[in-house]
């Protein structure tokens, strides 16, 4: 039995020199495919680099998959992440900790549409309150998630992405005015959701 050897640039449908998305840290651009060895067994390793965060990542390649590996999205989960960006935003009334820890999961989930939502969500306008700390963090950090995959796909520097994000919230239904609070913002969604329901 023969066996035909790979190409030594291909792994799991993912090649040397393209980008993709590692949930945890966002998009990298696969720079190797290495082999090494450990305890005596041969290990292919993908060799990412996050070049932002001047970082480089080994993963093994049987491990993509659990860790969520991907492509960059398909134009059409782009626009509808941009879609999300324009809708009503949907604050909780749970407690800032709990929201705080859904809204990191979705920016780690590395699932495009999910961390639209989270900078939907905590997007402020210049007429809006000021945001606190931890909302910031948040929020910058899901923004510069959605820009590094949007200016991947569509070629496009992080200032032009993050401009364009930001054109797509500004068309949003409607942003907390001044004096408005989060909890007058809830009442209006719970409204909207009981007649939707009805």
């Amino acid at each position: 039995m023969s066996s035909t050897k790979k190409p030594s640039n291909i792994r799991q449908g993912f090649k040397t020199g393209e980008h993709i998305v590692y949930p945890s840290h966002g998009v990298g651009r696969i720079m190797a495919i290495e082999e090494q060895e450990v305890a005596g067994f041969k290990l292919e390793l993908f060799v990412i680099n996050f070049e932002k965060d001047k970082m480089t990542l080994r993963v093994p390649v049987p491990k993509i998959a659990s860790v969520g590996m991907r492509k960059l999205s398909e134009p059409a989960v782009l626009k509808k992440a941009l879609e999300t960006l324009k809708g009503r935003a949907r604050v909780k009334r749970t407690m800032w900790s709990r929201r705080a820890q859904e809204y990191e999961a979705k920016i780690n989930s590395g699932d495009l549409v999910a961390i639209s939502e989270v900078v939907r969500d905590l997007y402020r306008s210049d007429a809006q309150p000021e945001q606190s700390y931890s909302e910031r963090q948040l929020y910058e950090a899901a923004l510069d998630r959605m820009a590094r995959e949007l200016g991947a796909v569509e070629n496009l520097t992080e200032t032009e992405a993050i401009k364009m994000i930001e054109t797509n919230l500004l068309k949003g239904p409607r942003r907390l005015g001044k004096g408005e609070t989060d909890a007058e913002i809830a009442e209006a969604d719970d409204a909207e959701a009981e007649e939707a329901a009805a």
